[in-house]
């Protein structure tokens, strides 16, 4: 399977914590930075082409060499899993609490 990737950054209120977030303005704004939560719209990134839309809760983390932190997500409802590196203005607490997770 091909994956394309779809350059979308926009900004969106977060469905998981209320919060508004602004555009990542370097990359593509995939999760909330204050609470890490995604929502489970893409099959590939940025197509919007899944319809579960549930919400992508981070349940772990990875270092990769290239991307650095890298979350790992699982949808509450469907049970996938995904994962997309952290942004710069993530809450680091947060990916500090992830990392012990694993």
């Amino acid at each position: 399977m091909e994956r394309n990737f779809t350059e979308i950054d926009e900004e969106f209120v977060c469905n998981n914590c209320g919060k508004h977030v602004e555009k990542l303005g370097y990359s593509c704004r995939n999760h909330c930075p204050f609470c890490l939560h995604s929502m489970h719209v893409d099959k590939n990134p940025g197509d919007r082409a899944e319809e579960c839309h549930g919400d992508l809760e981070p349940i772990g983390l990875e270092i990769d060499g290239k991307k650095g932190y890298v979350i790992i997500f699982k949808c509450k409802k469907c049970g996938k899993i995904r994962k997309n590196k952290a942004a710069k203005d993530d809450n680091m607490d947060l990916i500090i609490k992830l990392s012990a997770k694993h």
